[in-house]
């Protein structure tokens, strides 16, 4: 009897280790997604979006399917607040169609969509935002907690920041966040750091990119993200990332880093706007900042990224552009 008992106990802690195992290797999710035949790549990366038209959602929609034409774009980025002001209340809400499927209707926007989730959308439903069900909605549906999109030419890493912030679970005044997928939230933490940290280290892309919804660097209303400078910074500038693309403030922003070659980009004007909202930062390193509703596009080869700006006239804000980290920089 106990020799039984002792089995059990050990088959136990043998299926416990491998759920660990299991659990954690899930944090960070593959997806190949191959490049044109020319091996470049190109695609629109958009956030705080999700308002049923209003704030000029429409407007910016509009311009990204022009814009999404003319680069042949192969697939969009969404930087989170995918729905607001709530999330989603669950897989039947219509504000998943209101605010996506009916807005962004271009041709060139039919492609593969890569969503993480922002600060509003743990005020609702997270896990209706994951569902398979809605990708039997809208194909070009994807959202996960934390993945990784492989392109052969550049790898990039998309990482769910809400958890990070600590005034969500002490101060999170009149909002109710869904936190039942992130529980322990240290043991979370810590094994997506690990995961970012090792994914990025075996990377052998030319060009490492990763995405978050909350800032790094911000000029912005909500300014840097004090536990991701502490946190998720370190691990970046550890492994020569490239670019680090947000959303959250609601603006366009370009800050580069004075001791790195890694770029700070905010894409976070996909509606609702914050007009004023800026506050001083060393010009040296502020490239763009537009407190208006727009876009971003990259586009990538093996030697070059070229980044661009538009507001909801199509207009060009601000260009620029770098060679592999060997060779200065551009802006135009």
């Amino acid at each position: 009897m106990e020799m039984k008992t002792t089995t059990i106990a050990s088959v136990l802690i043998s299926v416990l280790v491998v759920c660990s195992f299991s659990c954690a290797a899930e944090l960070l999710r593959r997806f190949q997604h191959a490049p044109k035949a020319d091996g470049s790549l190109s695609f629109l990366v958009l956030g705080d979006w999700g308002r049923r038209g209003a704030f000029n959602q429409c407007q910016v929609a509009l311009q990204m399917g022009i814009i999404g034409e003319k680069l042949d774009i192969d697939f969009v980025i969404s930087t989170g607040d995918n729905f607001y002001d709530n999330g989603l209340t669950g897989i039947d809400d219509p504000n998943f169609e209101d605010s996506f499927t009916k807005i962004y209707t271009a041709p060139s926007l039919q492609k593969q969509w890569y969503n993480v989730l922002g600060n509003h959308d743990y005020r609702g439903d997270v896990e209706a935002q994951l569902s398979p069900v809605l990708r039997e909605l809208d194909a070009k549906w994807l959202c996960l907690r934390s993945f990784i999109v492989d392109t052969e030419i550049a790898e990039l890493f998309f990482v769910d920041t809400t958890p990070f912030v600590d005034k969500y679970f002490t101060h999170p005044e009149d909002a109710v966040y869904d936190w039942s997928g992130i529980l322990p939230r240290n043991d979370y933490l810590s094994n997506l750091l690990n995961d970012l940290d090792s994914a990025l280290k075996e990377s052998t892309a030319k060009w490492k990119i990763v995405i978050g919804h909350h800032t790094i660097r911000s000029a912005g209303y909500h300014g840097e993200t004090k536990e991701l400078v502490t946190q998720l910074l370190p691990i970046l500038l550890e492994n020569n990332v490239d670019l680090y693309m947000n959303g959250h403030d609601h603006c366009l922003e370009h800050i580069s880093s004075p001791d790195s070659p890694l770029q700070f980009v905010t894409s976070g004007g996909g509606s609702k706007a914050w007009k004023g909202e800026v506050s001083l930062y060393n010009p040296s390193e502020m490239k763009l900042y537009y407190d208006g509703q727009g876009f971003m596009s990259v586009q990538i080869t093996e030697s070059q990224v070229d980044i661009a700006f538009y507001d909801i006239f199509g207009n060009v804000l601000h260009k620029w552009a770098t060679s592999n980290q060997r060779y200065p920089t551009i802006t135009m």
